[in-house]
């Protein structure tokens, strides 16, 4: 158990959000919603946080000071992204690109410097980034075959940014006794076209897609003390995706 530990889920109503939010509370913290899409709701640990404004961060972590007490942990899973989010590559709009970019690497950037440094004057505390196994391997562009999908260009790139700014905060605040580690999820099945379903599970070594439940599990044990001597870790959760 956890002890009711405080930890904030960024983009906690969202598919893998929800999952990470429950998993965490069976595991006995007090797990805080910090979402966009919900309006603050503190009996039920909502808190609404626009993750692209650093006012609204501002407010959402004071007010966890307040109403609930010292942060422990964070999971930035949050995905805020543009409306032509999946453009092919040489189609994008460089504004575009920028956006996203700030939208979900700078926004990660600004709320962990912010956690951090409570957590290095309370000397612990642990970080999970949601990064993606295209953050560590290119993609296979045969599964898309048959479908509409565009696997977005800003994607990898943000993905593996996070990874390597996993290692270096991991690197730079274990001496704090501040663990950051990260977690890839695999492909995640949310109602994709036939022919894409049947491409990836035929590659991926466990035959499926995965499900919001395989991965909220990880999460709660790299933020959990039985993971107290794991950081700059990159945990990868993809059924095998990655091996071959």
């Amino acid at each position: 158990m956890m002890n009711n530990k405080i930890i904030i889920v960024t983009g906690g109503s969202g598919l893998l959000g929800r999952e990470m939010i429950a998993n965490l509370k069976l595991k006995g913290t007090t797990a805080i919603n910090f979402d966009v899409d919900q309006d603050t709701d503190i009996p039920n640990n909502y808190i609404h946080c626009d993750l692209t404004d650093q006012k609204s961060i501002d407010g959402a972590l004071a007010l966890v000071g307040v109403e609930f007490g010292p942060i422990y942990g964070l999971v930035n899973n949050a995905y805020p992204r543009t409306k032509d989010w999946g453009t092919p590559f040489e189609e994008i709009d460089y504004l575009s690109w920028k956006m996203n970019v700030d939208m979900q690497l700078n926004s990660v950037f600004y709320i962990t410097q912010q956690v951090l440094r409570s957590m290095r004057k309370q000397k612990k505390g642990s970080i999970v980034n949601i990064a993606s196994i295209y953050g560590v391997v290119g993609n296979d562009w045969t599964i898309y075959e048959g479908t509409n999908i565009v696997s977005p260009a800003a994607y990898s790139a943000i993905k593996g940014g996070l990874i390597s700014l996993t290692r270096y905060l991991a690197s730079l605040y274990g001496k704090y006794n501040i663990r950051v580690n990260c977690v890839s999820p695999g492909g995640i099945r949310d109602q994709q076209p036939e022919p894409f379903l049947t491409a990836y599970e035929k590659k991926v070594p466990l035959k499926r897609m995965g499900r919001p439940s395989d991965i909220a599990p990880s999460v709660s044990f790299l933020l959990s003390d039985e993971a107290e001597y794991i950081t700059g870790h990159n945990l990868i959760v993809d059924g095998g995706w990655t091996t071959i």
